[in-house]
């Protein structure tokens, strides 16, 4: 084992994933974080179902944080929601949202060439969309996807079938526009500001790769490529440039004999049993599509493929709410389940005290 390596189990290495990413503090501590900081820490969450979104920031916030107090933050401009990798929507911040699209953006819009030729979205009418997209922003505080499909369509840009979204898409990751303020329970699209000084790609990968081990780990470099959506060379690259240059922005573990890193001074004492990493923990509840399960390429430490089935049953993409134990996923579960129907679905062999406990965190869920 190198020097410097921490060994840990991979329960501990399960239990330390959910204090990095939030979802669980040690004697039962309370978050301090603010809807802003807990993704500023994480720089983005996986946000195409708003709803779900919402309640995975205000979930890993201080206590008695609710949806409408994320929605402010957003409201208030220091949230935003843009395609900033994977060809998926996140919640970020704006800065993270410029340094994010300075990585991704070009990449992205290169894979989508194919579907924008087989929609008819030519270069020449996208740069018209973009123009005219600019110059309705610069006039607005934010206009309503409905509303802009309208007045593309009244300007004559051909907006049938997909060619609105991918038109929005393929904007969003030319830095033209983003969603920020709620209109109701839907988002406004604004102006997406040029970053002065925009911050160089190279500083912002190693900045991103040093917040999503401290937010994440342990995780290995694989995974954040994958998270990122970019080519596993230049990101291993930037790793150990940031590790050559930086000696304690991340510390090394293994984990059944595999690398992997977590944020510099996140372990604490003898492998980190000042985290209570050698105590079992009990149940958490996550919203759909939340980080605890998409942030990693390999999803092997937290669940087993029959846990993976009862989240994601279909091939549609679709990722129900996530019920751990002891940071392992054992099913998913509702918030307002049917009359006669369970809060929850769990694979089989589950004990019945853990289903109890599974029942009582559904009923004390503080969000809506």
């Amino acid at each position: 084992m190198p020097s410097g390596t921490t060994a840990l189990s991979p329960d501990a290495a399960r239990r330390l994933r959910l204090r990095t990413q939030g979802l669980a503090l040690p004697d039962g501590g309370q978050a301090a974080a603010s809807p802003v900081d807990v993704v500023r820490r994480m720089v983005a969450l996986q946000g195409q179902d708003l709803p779900a979104v919402l309640r995975a920031i205000a979930v890993r916030s201080r206590s008695g944080t609710t949806l409408d107090d994320v929605r402010a933050a957003f409201d208030g401009g220091e949230l935003v929601r843009g395609w900033t990798q994977r060809g998926t929507i996140f919640a970020t911040t704006p800065r993270d949202l410029a340094g994010l699209v300075s990585l991704t953006g070009e990449r992205v819009t290169h894979l989508g060439r194919r579907v924008r030729e087989a929609e008819g979205l030519d270069d020449a009418l996208v740069d018209r969309a973009e123009a005219l997209t600019r110059e309705l922003l610069a006039a607005s505080e934010g206009i309503t996807r409905a509303e802009m499909i309208d007045l593309w369509q009244q300007a004559g840009v051909p907006i049938e079938g997909q060619r609105g979204y991918h038109l929005i898409v393929t904007l969003a990751l030319r830095g033209v526009l983003h969603w920020g303020p709620f209109a109701g329970a839907q988002q406004r699209m604004v102006a997406t500001p040029v970053a002065v000084p925009a911050e160089q790609p190279d500083a912002a990968l190693r900045r991103i790769a040093r917040s999503y081990f401290t937010s994440r780990g342990p995780a290995t470099v694989d995974d954040l490529a994958w998270w990122l959506g970019l080519p596993k060379t230049p990101v291993r690259a930037a790793v150990a440039a940031l590790r050559e240059a930086e000696p304690d922005a991340l510390a090394e573990v293994t984990v059944d004999g595999r690398v992997m890193l977590v944020g510099g001074g996140v372990l604490g004492g003898d492998a980190g049993l000042d985290l209570g990493l050698d105590e079992p923990g009990g149940v958490v509840l996550a919203p759909g599509f939340d980080e605890i399960v998409l942030g990693y390429q390999d999803r092997e430490l937290v669940a087993d493929a029959e846990a993976m089935r009862t989240v994601v049953p279909f091939t549609n993409g679709i990722f129900r709410p996530a019920v751990l134990l002891d940071g392992r996923l054992i099913g998913t579960w509702r918030r307002a389940p049917k009359s006669g129907e369970a809060p929850y679905e769990l694979v089989p062999g589950v004990a019945a005290p853990t289903r109890t406990a599974v029942e009582e965190a559904v009923a004390a869920w503080p969000l809506g």
